[in-house]
C-alpha cells in the first residue's frame, strides 16, 4: 500500500496544512454534514480540513489568480483530505447502488485520500455560491464537464453555468491541479500514479 498515516497523526505532520492556514479560501466540508450524495455525516469524529502542503501550495495559488482576475469572488472548499476507512464507508454505503463509478474504489486509494485531491466551487465573496447548473455532488449527467456543449445546446445548461465552471477550471488549472470528465468541482493535485506511489495515504 505504500507509505501510510493515520488521520490521527495529521495534525502537526509536516507533510500537511490546515485548511484554515490557506488564505483566500472559505471551508464547507459537505461530507462533515448531510448535504452529500450519502446523506450522513460521515467525517466525524475525524478532523479533516486538511491538504498535504504541495496541494495546499496550490490551492493558495489558484486563490491568488481568482483574486486578480475575480476579486469579487473567492474559492469554497467542499472536500479536502478524505481517510481511507471513510472512503471504504462511502464505497459500502454505495455498493449495488451503480454510482460506485463517481467514487475511486478503495483498494487503489482516492487521491483525497492522500490530501491531493479538492472538490470546489466559486462563491461571493463572504457570500453564496455561484450557480453551476448543479449541485456539489449531483450524481447526474448534468455534472458531467466533458458533455456540457451538449447539454447547453439543449438548454439543460445556461451559459451562465458553463461560464462560472469554465472560470473555475481556469483558476484551478493554471495554478496546476487537473479537473475530470465527470465532476465539475473535482481536482487532482497531480498524476494520479505518483501520488499514490510517493504520497502518505491516510488512514
Amino acid at each position: 500500500m505504500g507509505k501510510t498515516l493515520s488521520i490521527e497523526d495529521v495534525p502537526g505532520h509536516a507533510e500537511f496544512v490546515a485548511l484554515g492556514a490557506i488564505d483566500g479560501i472559505r471551508t464547507d466540508l459537505r461530507y462533515a454534514t448531510t448535504a452529500n450524495f450519502v446523506g450522513a455525516d460521515m467525517y466525524s469524529p475525524f478532523d479533516c480540513e486538511w491538504l498535504h502542503r504541495d496541494a495546499a501550495q496550490a490551492l493558495a495559488k489558484a486563490a491568488t489568480i481568482l483574486a486578480a482576475r475575480r476579486p469579487d469572488l473567492e474559492l469554497l472548499v467542499l472536500d479536502a483530505l478524505r481517510p481511507q476507512r471513510v472512503q471504504e464507508r462511502m464505497w459500502s454505503a454505495l455498493e449495488g447502488t451503480g454510482l460506485t463509478e463517481y467514487l475511486a474504489n478503495p483498494a487503489r486509494g482516492s487521491i483525497h485520500s492522500f490530501g491531493m485531491a479538492v472538490d470546489v466551487t466559486l462563491a461571493l465573496r463572504g457570500g453564496p455560491e455561484l450557480d453551476m447548473g448543479t449541485g456539489f455532488d449531483d450524481l447526474r449527467d448534468l455534472s458531467h464537464p466533458a458533455l456540457e456543449e451538449g447539454f447547453l445546446q439543449r438548454g439543460d445548461l445556461l451559459p451562465e453555468h458553463v461560464s462560472n465552471r469554465q472560470l473555475l477550471r481556469a483558476v484551478m488549472g493554471e495554478a496546476g491541479w487537473l479537473g475530470i470528465r465527470t465532476e465539475w468541482w473535482h481536482f487532482d493535485g497531480g498524476n494520479r500514479e505518483k501520488i499514490r506511489a510517493d504520497y502518505f495515504r491516510v488512514l
